[in-house]
C-alpha cells in the first residue's frame, strides 16, 4: 500500500445557513438516533450545463448548485429522496426511500410517480440508480438490510416497464454504476463493506457475481463513479474518505475529506469531466478534486461537448 497516492479534497460549496432546517424527521429518528438534523446531502448529479443536482434526504429536497456555487431549491415534496440520475430527455429520476421510484421536471419542480410497488407489494427502502445507453434502469433497494437480512435487491426496469430482479440477497446494497461497455454492474454492498461485480448476460440474466473489492470501518461503501480507465471511485462512509480501486480491484489512491467522515456520494463534472465532486453529508458540504482520466459519460449527459 505504500505507492498508494493519498491527497486531501477541498470543499467546494457549503449548503447555506438559510436552506439548513435543524429538526427532528423520521429519517433522523431511524437512522441519525434521533438528533436534529439540518440536511442530508447525497445523489451528486449534473446537468449538461454543468448544474449540480443534490438530494437532502431528511427534508425531501432537491437542490440544484450552479457553476458558481448558487444554490436554489428545485422540489420539496412528502419523501426521502436518495440516489438522482439524469434521463436523456432532462428528467431527473429519484430513488426515494420512502416512495419508490419517482421522476422531477427541473423546469416546474413537478414530481412524479414512475414505479411505486412491484406486483402489488411496496419496495424495502431505494437507494440509487443508474441508467444504460438502452433506457435501462438499474436500481438499488437498500431498506434496512445487512448482514443480520441479506434480502437486499437490485432491480434492472426495462423502457417498455418490464421489471428484472437481478439480486434478492444484497447486505445493504447501495451506489452502483455500469462499465463502460455495459457488460458489468457494479454494486456498493454497504453492510459488507464491499463492492460486488455483476457480470450481464447477453440474454439479460446474470451470473458468476463476486466480491470485487473490500472495506473495513463502522460504515461502508456507498456512491460509486467510474473514469474513462476503468477506475472505480468509492465514497466511503465512516471513513471519510474516496478510494479510487483500479480494474484489478486494488485501491491506487485516497482522498479524505477535511469535514466529517459521512463521504457518502461521488460524481465526475467539470468542463471536462476531471474533476471529482463528493458529497460529505454530515456536514452539508461538497468537495472537489481533480483526477487526470476523465469521467464516463453518463447516458442523460451523452450529449455534452468535452
Amino acid at each position: 500500500m505504500n505507492d498508494v497516492l493519498h491527497a486531501n479534497m477541498p470543499v467546494w460549496e457549503r449548503l447555506p445557513r438559510a436552506l439548513r432546517r435543524p429538526v427532528v424527521t423520521a429519517w433522523s429518528q431511524a437512522n441519525a438516533g434521533g438528533r436534529e438534523v439540518d440536511s442530508f446531502l447525497e445523489g451528486p448529479c449534473f446537468d449538461n450545463e454543468g448544474n449540480l443536482f443534490v438530494v437532502d434526504i431528511p427534508h425531501g429536497r432537491i437542490f440544484c448548485v450552479t457553476p458558481a456555487g448558487e444554490w436554489s431549491s428545485i422540489a420539496g415534496y412528502e419523501g426521502e429522496p436518495n440516489g438522482l440520475a439524469l434521463h436523456p430527455d432532462g428528467r431527473l429520476f429519484v430513488a426515494d426511500c420512502r416512495r419508490g421510484l419517482l421522476s422531477i421536471d427541473v423546469q416546474t419542480g413537478v414530481v412524479r410517480d414512475v414505479l411505486i410497488r412491484r406486483n402489488a407489494e411496496g419496495f424495502k427502502g431505494l437507494n440509487d440508480l443508474a441508467f444504460a445507453r438502452s433506457g435501462d434502469l438499474y436500481f438499488t433497494d437498500q431498506g434496512q438490510t445487512g448482514l443480520h437480512d441479506p434480502t437486499g435487491r437490485v432491480f434492472r426496469l426495462r423502457p417498455d416497464g418490464r421489471l428484472d430482479l437481478l439480486i434478492s440477497n444484497g447486505p445493504s446494497p447501495n451506489g452502483l454504476v455500469l462499465s463502460a461497455d455495459e457488460s458489468v454492474l457494479f454494486v456498493a454492498m454497504t453492510r459488507d463493506n464491499a463492492i460486488w461485480r455483476i457480470p450481464l448476460q447477453a440474454d439479460g440474466s446474470v451470473t458468476k457475481v463476486g466480491r470485487f473489492c473490500s472495506f473495513h470501518g463502522a460504515g461502508g461503501p456507498d456512491g460509486l463513479a467510474m473514469d474513462e480507465g476503468g477506475n472505480l471511485f468509492v465514497a466511503h462512509v465512516s471513513l471519510g474518505s474516496v478510494f479510487v480501486v483500479n480494474p484489478d480491484g486494488e485501491v491506487i489512491a485516497r482522498f479524505r475529506s477535511p469535514e466529517g467522515r459521512a463521504t457518502s456520494n461521488v460524481a465526475f463534472g467539470g468542463n471536462s469531466r476531471s474533476e471529482v465532486f463528493v458529497t460529505e453529508s454530515a456536514s452539508g458540504t461538497v468537495l472537489r478534486f481533480s483526477w487526470n482520466t476523465p469521467g464516463l459519460v453518463l447516458p442523460g449527459n451523452a450529449a455534452r461537448t468535452r
